[in-house]
Protein backbone atom coordinates (compact mmCIF):
# COMPACT_ATOMS: atom_id res chain seq x y z
CA UNK A 1 0.00 0.00 0.00
CA UNK A 2 0.71 3.79 -0.68
CA UNK A 3 -0.11 6.80 1.61
CA UNK A 4 0.25 10.32 -0.37
CA UNK A 5 -0.04 13.38 1.54
CA UNK A 6 -1.97 14.99 1.05
CA UNK A 7 -4.26 13.37 -0.89
CA UNK A 8 -3.83 13.87 -4.87
CA UNK A 9 -7.42 16.06 -5.78
CA UNK A 10 -8.51 16.13 -2.04
CA UNK A 11 -9.88 19.72 -2.48
CA UNK A 12 -13.29 20.61 -2.89
CA UNK A 13 -16.71 18.72 -2.38
CA UNK A 14 -15.50 15.17 -1.88
CA UNK A 15 -12.78 16.51 0.57
CA UNK A 16 -15.39 18.44 2.72
CA UNK A 17 -17.49 15.53 2.36
CA UNK A 18 -15.20 13.37 3.85
CA UNK A 19 -13.98 15.87 6.81
CA UNK A 20 -17.51 16.02 7.90
CA UNK A 21 -18.00 12.23 7.98
CA UNK A 22 -14.75 11.69 10.18
CA UNK A 23 -15.82 14.46 12.40
CA UNK A 24 -19.26 13.18 13.06
CA UNK A 25 -17.96 9.76 14.11
CA UNK A 26 -15.33 10.83 16.18
CA UNK A 27 -17.81 13.46 18.14
CA UNK A 28 -20.48 10.17 17.81
CA UNK A 29 -17.73 7.72 19.56
CA UNK A 30 -16.93 10.44 22.08
CA UNK A 31 -13.08 9.29 20.85
CA UNK A 32 -10.49 10.71 22.57
CA UNK A 33 -6.72 10.24 21.00
CA UNK A 34 -6.16 9.45 17.14
CA UNK A 35 -8.98 7.93 15.33
CA UNK A 36 -8.15 7.06 11.49
CA UNK A 37 -11.02 6.93 9.22
CA UNK A 38 -10.79 4.43 6.16
CA UNK A 39 -13.33 6.11 3.42
CA UNK A 40 -13.73 4.08 -0.05
CA UNK A 41 -14.88 6.18 -3.06
CA UNK A 42 -17.66 5.17 -5.11
CA UNK A 43 -18.26 5.43 -8.72
CA UNK A 44 -21.13 7.74 -8.38
CA UNK A 45 -18.96 10.15 -5.77
CA UNK A 46 -20.41 8.43 -2.31
CA UNK A 47 -18.10 7.88 0.27
CA UNK A 48 -18.14 4.61 1.96
CA UNK A 49 -16.27 4.00 5.75
CA UNK A 50 -14.43 0.82 5.58
CA UNK A 51 -12.19 1.08 8.68
CA UNK A 52 -11.87 2.70 11.91
CA UNK A 53 -9.23 2.37 14.14
CA UNK A 54 -8.93 4.55 17.42
CA UNK A 55 -5.27 4.24 17.71
CA UNK A 56 -1.82 5.23 15.62
CA UNK A 57 -2.82 3.47 12.03
CA UNK A 58 -0.59 2.24 9.59
CA UNK A 59 -2.26 4.91 7.07
CA UNK A 60 -0.67 7.46 9.58
CA UNK A 61 2.80 6.61 9.35
CA UNK A 62 3.79 8.74 6.81
CA UNK A 63 3.65 11.29 10.21
CA UNK A 64 6.85 10.55 11.58
CA UNK A 65 8.89 12.31 9.51
CA UNK A 66 6.16 14.36 7.45
CA UNK A 67 4.00 16.46 9.91
CA UNK A 68 5.56 18.55 12.65
CA UNK A 69 3.47 16.27 14.91
CA UNK A 70 3.28 12.71 14.51
CA UNK A 71 0.05 10.84 15.32
CA UNK A 72 2.12 9.23 17.99
CA UNK A 73 2.79 12.41 19.63
CA UNK A 74 -0.57 13.71 19.31
CA UNK A 75 -2.26 10.47 20.16
CA UNK A 76 -0.53 10.39 23.84
CA UNK A 77 -0.78 14.49 23.60
CA UNK A 78 -4.34 13.91 23.79
CA UNK A 79 -4.73 10.52 26.37
CA UNK A 80 -2.55 12.92 28.25
CA UNK A 81 -4.31 16.22 28.13
CA UNK A 82 -1.93 17.57 26.95
CA UNK A 83 -2.54 20.79 24.02
CA UNK A 84 -2.13 19.08 20.49
CA UNK A 85 0.92 19.66 18.49
CA UNK A 86 0.58 21.14 15.11
CA UNK A 87 -0.24 19.11 12.46
CA UNK A 88 1.18 21.47 9.49
CA UNK A 89 3.42 18.85 7.03
CA UNK A 90 7.45 19.17 6.79
CA UNK A 91 7.31 19.10 3.06
CA UNK A 92 4.90 19.81 0.13
CA UNK A 93 4.58 16.17 -0.29
CA UNK A 94 5.17 12.58 2.23
CA UNK A 95 4.79 9.27 0.19
CA UNK A 96 4.74 6.23 2.29
CA UNK A 97 5.17 2.64 0.76
CA UNK A 98 4.97 -0.59 2.98
CA UNK A 99 7.80 -3.16 2.80
CA UNK A 100 5.80 -6.69 2.36
CA UNK A 101 7.75 -9.76 3.49
CA UNK A 102 8.37 -12.73 0.43
CA UNK A 103 10.02 -15.81 0.86
CA UNK A 104 13.75 -14.97 0.92
CA UNK A 105 15.17 -16.08 4.09
CA UNK A 106 17.56 -12.53 3.62
CA UNK A 107 17.65 -10.77 6.45
CA UNK A 108 15.95 -7.26 5.79
CA UNK A 109 18.65 -5.42 7.64
CA UNK A 110 21.19 -6.59 5.04
CA UNK A 111 19.10 -4.94 2.70
CA UNK A 112 19.25 -1.58 4.38
CA UNK A 113 22.89 -0.37 3.56
CA UNK A 114 22.14 -1.03 -0.21
CA UNK A 115 18.51 0.89 0.17
CA UNK A 116 19.86 3.60 1.71
CA UNK A 117 23.20 3.76 -0.60
CA UNK A 118 21.02 4.41 -3.68
CA UNK A 119 18.01 6.66 -1.95
CA UNK A 120 19.79 9.13 0.23
CA UNK A 121 17.15 10.77 1.21
CA UNK A 122 14.59 8.23 2.05
CA UNK A 123 13.16 7.16 5.85
CA UNK A 124 13.18 3.42 6.67
CA UNK A 125 11.38 1.62 8.97
CA UNK A 126 11.72 -2.12 9.45
CA UNK A 127 9.33 -3.78 12.42
CA UNK A 128 11.56 -6.70 13.31
CA UNK A 129 8.61 -9.16 12.64
CA UNK A 130 9.54 -12.27 10.67
CA UNK A 131 8.92 -11.97 6.58
CA UNK A 132 6.16 -13.61 5.34
CA UNK A 133 4.56 -13.34 1.83
CA UNK A 134 2.66 -10.58 1.70
CA UNK A 135 2.95 -9.87 5.82
CA UNK A 136 3.90 -5.87 6.65
CA UNK A 137 7.49 -6.05 7.98
CA UNK A 138 8.35 -2.39 7.56
CA UNK A 139 7.81 0.94 5.30
CA UNK A 140 9.90 3.74 4.01
CA UNK A 141 8.69 7.56 4.00
CA UNK A 142 10.13 10.11 1.45
CA UNK A 143 9.44 13.79 1.52
CA UNK A 144 9.86 15.69 -1.66
CA UNK A 145 8.62 18.99 -3.73
CA UNK A 146 7.32 17.29 -6.33
CA UNK A 147 4.68 14.13 -6.01
CA UNK A 148 6.31 12.04 -8.75
CA UNK A 149 9.65 12.43 -7.12
CA UNK A 150 8.93 11.36 -3.77
CA UNK A 151 6.40 8.27 -5.14
CA UNK A 152 9.82 6.67 -7.38
CA UNK A 153 12.27 7.79 -4.62
CA UNK A 154 9.90 5.86 -1.89
CA UNK A 155 8.78 2.58 -4.85
CA UNK A 156 12.42 2.14 -5.44
CA UNK A 157 13.81 2.01 -1.71
CA UNK A 158 10.70 -0.56 -0.73
CA UNK A 159 11.56 -2.74 -3.95
CA UNK A 160 15.11 -3.37 -2.57
CA UNK A 161 13.38 -5.64 0.48
CA UNK A 162 10.95 -7.08 -1.73
CA UNK A 163 11.90 -10.25 -3.61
Amino acid sequence: AEVYAPAPGSEGPIHNMAADIAQQIAVGLDVTGVLAVELFETTDERLLVNELAMRPHNSGHWTIEGSVTSQFEQHLRAVLDLPLGSTAMRGEWAVMVNILGGPSSDSLAERLPHALAHHADVKVHLYGKQPRPGRKVGHVTVLADILEDAVAQARGAAAFFQD
